[in-house]
């Protein structure tokens, strides 16, 4: 519609502008098109959420062992396990229940009340109600309710940044007829649905409803996104279905030789839970989620909130940010930087609304500016209250430049009253205002400068008026273009002496030129040493804007994000790519300008293609389909729309890059963390199952017992899990590459120490058992295999302790660092060890057990034994150096 003329666009939808549509009309055209209303998405279920938590391989064999150890009468075993399958489906349930409400906000926002004329009466209806052809009333404040063809634009200026990312509010302009493929941000004589009228007034003809407007097109993206699983996500399923089939695999080995020998059935089954239970580590999923939550609340000390717990490990993976402009690298605080008076450039210090800094000139020159300063002053609509700009942000600039020359803006407005004005319009680019100034009526006009310079006929210098030559015209246009090449926003100021009843219009002539100021949305300093740490962290910055190619291109060199402009491409550049194309062009593109909700999806899909794993930051409801493609999606928290927030991953509660790239650290570290733990736990099972395995080959019986394994399991491993997974950051974290994500979570090096640690701890334990058992048959104790066992029992917990030491660091010895510098771990020994010696010494616990009091002596024999796990551990460390 934005290249058809109006008139056009009236006949196309059999509407009247100056009446509207007829109430059999509008009945007629919603029982065809329907409701001014988003579709949602097929909404699952909590019944579905909570089933899909039990396909988890992993979950499915803890269930299966949990429900034979209470056939089997081991209802302890049976009970925790089922309470730990449970607690973590609740927790999964809860996550997936809270991120899913995206469509229902961008619903909520997307149906304002609106003004319309309909039977030739102005009145107020509930969006949902309005169709094709409604004359819709726009003034400021209102919410566009639906896509417009605009028929009148009277100093109209709408903020679209929800739905184009560009900061400063569009001008519209009803009258200008457009090419065929414009830009969202550039189609001047169209107003969107969901977007807000910030100035002026207008009329327009209403040409798209519901799921047809641009934020429909939206809502389609967001219906049609699947949620993909997250690499921890994925990496913890394959490790589940490995550890399954290795202990069926196992477990129906051990029955085969055992009914071969001829053993009793019941006995071999028993085994076979025995090994099953020592097959599955049982505390991994809590260990995990706990881990996780407890980074969750590291995150918010670091202004970043994560709505998912597995999203916080992807972090830690990220390759590439793709990041808004606006708000995120920038203040999104226009603020003036330079001045140009006096055929002069002057610097102007201090940022945002905040009128600290000053204009660097002398107390001599800053009096010549005053002039220059009362037009930014006075004509100007904007407030700023408490550091806040209220109204236009370029306007809210101008009054901070006038403050920080020393005009105290409210009591200036006040002595020097307005009593006329010309608006802004985007024909003449200018606004007049008359004032009475030192007793004599002025007419003060901002604006384009090339617009403003060919209505002058003089300019002040140092106070005094000169005539302005053409070799002065030229030196202005070409510190204009100067300025404009830095991405500086320029206005320009002049005035004139008029008589009190001139009619501004025709007094737009012979004006004095004063100057001219450049401003800019600044860059964060905090972003660009973020930027420089993801360089040194190997991770790639992009930045995705509505905002035009040059302020971007600018800003972006400021950040250090590009070093020249042939890294920045338009968002129409990739329109007709294909996707190969696409994958190969976005690797050397790191600014794309100009770009519609659709180019934000596809330069992340293609990015992720590249198999590279992609956070994106918005705060529109543009930014939401990107950001549910996003392998972790970051939404604004003080200026982001409730849609972006629900299908954002994180939420940002400053709105700044550098928080991004410590929650990114913070990813690190919990993955860090969770290695540590996994390989330690993974060792510990391997282990056990060795110690089973073996001894079931070797026919010397059974060496520990399921209740003795699940204690170890779930009480001597979880503590010190636990505690691994609160280990502070390692220095140089953010120096290291990204880790490939493809990578698996046990890799080359883990699969190596596991190995190394899991035969010490077997040959330890086993060792113990035939020292044990030797000694009991020397004692005729009653109970077969009860010294064997809880020497084998003492050993594995001493031993999976000491060894807890070792499995801080991967890749130092103990000697290397601090072994008891985990205050959370020191206690998970102590706790171990000191319930151990309950366990094996009081009387009521030892039948449930099966343990026996050791003396002195034998508790020396099983500590000493208990050492050899942490030898074998450092061994592993040695091995994988020399690799």
């Amino acid at each position: 519609m934005h290249q058809l003329t109006k008139q056009n666009v009236i006949e196309q939808l059999s509407t009247n502008p100056e009446v509207g549509l007829q109430t059999a009309d509008v009945k007629t055209r919603l029982e065809s098109n329907g409701e001014n209303k988003l579709v949602g998405g097929k909404q699952r279920t909590l019944l579905q959420m909570l089933i899909d938590q039990f396909k988890d391989f992993t979950i499915i064999i803890l269930m299966i062992a949990a429900v034979i150890s209470i056939v089997l009468g081991e209802h302890v075993d049976g009970v925790v396990i089922l309470l730990i399958v449970v607690l973590n489906a609740a927790l999964g349930t809860y996550q997936e229940n809270k991120a899913s409400n995206a469509l229902k906000a961008l619903e909520s926002m997307a149906n304002p009340k609106a003004k319309l004329l309909r039977n030739g009466k102005v009145v107020q209806v509930d969006s949902t109600q309005i169709v094709k052809g409604d004359i819709v009333i726009l003034e400021a404040g209102d919410f566009v309710p639906a896509d417009l063809r605009l028929l009148e634009s009277i100093n109209l200026k709408i903020d679209e940044s929800a739905l184009t990312g560009e900061s400063v509010p569009s001008e519209k302009d009803a009258e200008a007829l457009l090419e065929d493929k414009v830009a969202l941000g550039d189609k001047i004589n169209m107003a969107f649905s969901g977007t807000m009228i910030s100035y002026g007034r207008g009329k327009g003809v209403v040409t798209a409803t519901g799921m047809e407007t641009e934020i429909g097109h939206i809502a389609e993206m967001l219906n049609t996104s699947e949620d993909e699983m997250t690499p921890l996500q994925k990496k913890l399923a394959e490790f589940g279905k490995l550890l399954g089939i290795i202990c069926i695999s196992v477990s129906v080995i051990i029955v085969i030789l055992g009914l071969i020998r001829g053993q009793e059935l019941l006995t071999v089954f028993m085994t076979a839970v025995s090994l099953a239970v020592a097959a599955i580590p049982e505390g991994l999923p809590a260990v995990v989620t706990t881990v996780l939550a407890l980074g969750m609340q590291r995150m918010v000390k670091r202004h970043a909130i994560m709505k998912r717990l597995s999203a916080v490990e992807t972090l830690g993976s990220t390759t590439t940010i793709c990041s808004d402009k606006t708000g995120t690298l920038t203040q999104n605080k226009m603020t003036v930087v330079k001045v140009f008076a006096n055929m002069t450039t002057y610097e102007v210090t201090g940022t945002g609304y905040s009128f600290e800094g000053k204009i660097e000139t002398g107390q001599e020159t800053i009096e010549s500016l005053i002039p220059m300063m009362s037009v930014g002053a006075l004509c100007n609509d904007a407030l700023i209250e408490d550091g806040k700009c209220i109204g236009d942000p370029t306007e809210g600039a101008l009054v901070v430049m006038a403050e920080k020359a020393g005009i105290d803006y409210k009591s200036y407005r006040q002595s020097h009253s307005r009593f006329s004005e010309f608006p802004f319009d985007s024909d003449r680019k200018l606004m007049s205002t008359a004032h009475e100034i030192d007793g004599q009526a002025m007419m003060l006009t901002k604006g384009a400068t090339d617009e403003l310079i060919r209505r002058c006929s003089h300019i002040l210098i140092n106070g005094e008026r000169q005539v302005l030559s053409e070799s002065m015209k030229a030196k202005i246009l070409n510190e204009n273009q100067t300025y404009a090449e830095k991405a500086l926003r320029v206005i320009a100021y002049a005035h004139k002496v008029i008589s009190k009843d001139a009619h501004l219009q025709d007094e737009e002539k012979d004006l004095t030129f004063l100057g001219f100021s450049g401003m800019i949305d600044p860059p964060r300093e905090e972003a660009i040493k973020a930027i420089k740490t993801c360089k040194k962290a190997g991770i790639r910055v992009v930045m995705i804007t509505g905002d035009h190619i040059v302020t971007a291109s600018a800003i972006a060199k400021a950040l250090g994000i590009i070093e020249s402009s042939d890294q920045a491409a338009l968002g129409h550049t990739i329109d007709d790519m294909s996707e190969i194309e696409l994958i190969e062009y976005v690797k050397h593109i790191s600014v794309f300008a100009r770009v519609s909700p659709e180019h934000k999806v596809r330069i992340v899909k293609a990015i992720k293609a590249d198999k590279q794993v992609v956070a994106m930051t918005g705060d529109g409801v543009n930014d939401a389909p990107a950001l549910k493609n996003a392998d972790i999606g970051v939404a604004m928290g003080i200026t982001g729309t409730d849609v972006s927030k629900e299908a954002a991953d994180m939420i940002l509660t400053d709105d700044n890059f550098a928080s991004i790239v410590s929650a990114v650290e913070e990813g690190r570290i919990i993955y860090s963390n969770i290695r540590k733990f996994v390989g330690f736990l993974l060792s510990c099972n391997v282990g056990e199952i060795l110690i089973i395995f073996v001894a079931m080959l070797m026919n010397w019986g059974t060496p520990l017992i399921p209740i003795q394994l699940l204690w170890v399991n779930l009480m001597t491993d979880s503590f010190p899990a636990f505690a691994l997974g609160m280990e502070k950051g390692e220095k140089g974290i953010m120096n290291e590459r990204p880790r490939d994500k493809d990578e698996p979570i046990v890799d080359k090096r883990m699969g190596i120490a596991i190995g190394f640690q899991s035969i010490g701890l077997a040959v330890g334990v086993l060792v113990s058992y035939l020292l044990g058992d030797a000694i009991g048959h020397q004692m005729m104790l009653g109970e077969e295999h009860i010294l064997g066992r809880t020497f084998a029992f003492s050993t594995l917990i001493i031993g999976e302790m000491l060894r807890a030491y070792s499995a801080r660091r991967e890749d130092k010895f103990v000697w290397q660092f601090n072994p008891f510098g985990n205050k959370y771990l020191n206690l998970s020994v102590l706790l171990a060890i000191g319930l151990l010696i309950v366990i094996i010494n009081v009387p009521i616990l030892q039948p449930i057990f099966h343990t026996q009091t050791l003396t002195l002596a034998q508790a020396g024999m099983v500590t000493g034994l208990g050492v050899m796990p942490l030898l074998f551990g450092e061994i592993s460390k040695a091995f994988t150096r020399k690799m």
